[in-house]
């Protein structure tokens, strides 16, 4: 069967056929992706909502970062990588910069700029790609390990599956209608998996949001149909450039270490997240090394300068991009339906977030299961590469903080390598990193940002 001009063209703009993928597969891959993400247009407002800035003027700022960083991505980087506002940044920025520490929220925005330009300046130099290079084996393998684990924690939690208790977490209560929805739709997907089903994940998504509709909770149905399908977007305007540089620098000495904090947190955050993708997604050239290049990163670094102008919280990539990966996606066009996806939901947003929780929750489980394959890896190897991702994956399960584990995991590392005398080992770009996460965990004992 010939394929149609459209397809031909974007086989040779994404290099589609090059990557071993599909059209097909793309746009399968960029719709289980945004199913996977959805969440952030009902989530993020709720979060930034909580520094006084209107509820539905969030949907639509945090709909145009994520279509202005997920373009960037599809464009310019021809990765499989969706962006949209952090989530661990937008309730730093709301609940703890702005409320706790009574940061103006303009000048709280002109923080994420700054933080932002430094984001780019660095991402378009060879350090990030050096960083990502001078990480040792264990380490990589941990990140992945810490990052999966934190995808299955985080969809344990949404679902309903784990419950906070004193000592740590419960199994949620066979008894409630969430926790019974998210096990209906893990096995659901692990089936749909497991007879590599097409479209296996995105099916399960839809098929847990339809039976929401019929089951109840608390007296409403766990998901409703919205009022209306179709509301006609209203950009708010006052958002725009919502920047405050007289007051940041006029209390530089109390938002610098703010700055730095997301500046660091963002950096490697990200960096982890693009680095997972691209090595599940096996984008990698013939020598091993990663695809991600100088236009992956200067795209990650600019959507967080775009994100603040827009009147949103730091914009990086999306561990859920890792969901569609696992459908296929290899290339920008993945991306690229992702984009196109948000787009549309500026006019279909009301249907959109009809999505509940317990629909894509059984999703990140899954894949994040899928990633601790990589623990065996390190099972036939030294102590120290054993025991760096074990440590890791038990930081990240029991703290849901992915940066606390890697700085912890290096640091560990490093030690091991000392008492070992491994001293060959330990490069200056090895002890550089570790000087930087000391930095770190310093502010993050000062401030008591990210912890919690």
């Amino acid at each position: 069967m010939t394929s149609s001009p459209l397809s031909s063209w974007l086989d040779r703009r994404f290099k589609i056929g090059q990557r071993g993928s599909t059209v097909q597969r793309e746009i399968l891959a960029g719709l289980t992706t945004f199913g996977a993400m959805a969440y952030i247009m009902a989530v993020n407002p709720a979060i930034m909502s909580k520094a006084g800035l209107a509820s539905h003027d969030m949907i639509m700022t945090t709909i145009a970062a994520a279509v202005c960083g997920t373009l960037l991505m599809a464009l310019f980087a021809n990765m499989p990588i969706a962006l949209a506002p952090a989530m661990s940044s937008n309730a730093i920025f709301a609940q703890i910069v702005v409320n706790q520490m009574h940061v103006d929220v303009r000048t709280a925005f002109t923080i994420v700029l700054i933080g932002g330009i430094a984001f780019t300046a660095l991402s378009v130099t060879k350090l990030r790609h050096k960083i990502i290079q001078a990480f040792p084996e264990p380490i990589v393998l941990g990140i992945q390990i810490a990052i999966g684990i934190f995808i299955a924690r985080l969809g344990m939690v949404t679902g309903n599956l784990a419950v906070a208790a004193p000592d740590g977490f419960h199994f949620g209560s066979l008894s409630d209608p969430s926790a019974l929805l998210t096990l209906f739709g893990l096995f659901l997907a692990g089936v749909f998996i497991v007879l590599r089903v097409p479209a296996g994940m995105l099916i399960a998504i839809l098929a847990v949001t339809l039976v929401s509709l019929f089951v109840h909770k608390d007296g409403h149905a766990v998901a409703s149909l919205p009022q209306h399908v179709v509301e006609w977007p209203h950009y708010p305007t006052h958002l725009l450039f919502p920047f405050n540089f007289g007051d940041f620098f006029s209390h530089l000495e109390l938002l610098l270490p703010i700055t730095l904090y997301f500046l660091i947190s963002d950096f490697f955050d990200a960096t982890g997240t693009m680095y997972s993708v691209a090595n599940r997604a096996r984008l990698t050239k013939p020598d091993g090394t990663t695809l991600l290049g100088r236009a992956a990163f200067a795209a990650d670094g600019s959507a967080s300068i775009i994100g603040s102008a827009l009147g949103t919280s730091t914009v990086s990539a999306y561990v859920e991009s890792l969901v569609g990966v696992e459908a296929g996606g290899r290339t920008g066009l993945t991306a690229l339906i992702v984009a196109l996806l948000f787009a549309a939901s500026s006019v279909l947003w009301p249907l959109i977030v009809m999505i509940p929780p317990e629909a894509t929750a059984p999703v990140l489980i899954l894949v994040g299961l899928s990633m601790l394959s990589a623990l065996g890896q390190a099972a036939n190897g030294s102590q120290e590469a054993l025991l760096t991702p074990a440590f890791m994956l038990l930081i990240a399960v029991l703290t849901g903080n992915f940066m606390i584990s890697l700085a912890l995991g290096l640091l560990f590392y490093s030690l091991m390598l000392l008492v070992t005398r491994q001293f060959v080992r330990l490069t200056p770009m090895v002890l550089g990193l570790d000087a930087v996460f000391l930095f770190y965990l310093f502010l993050i004992s000062q401030t008591g940002l990210g912890q919690g």
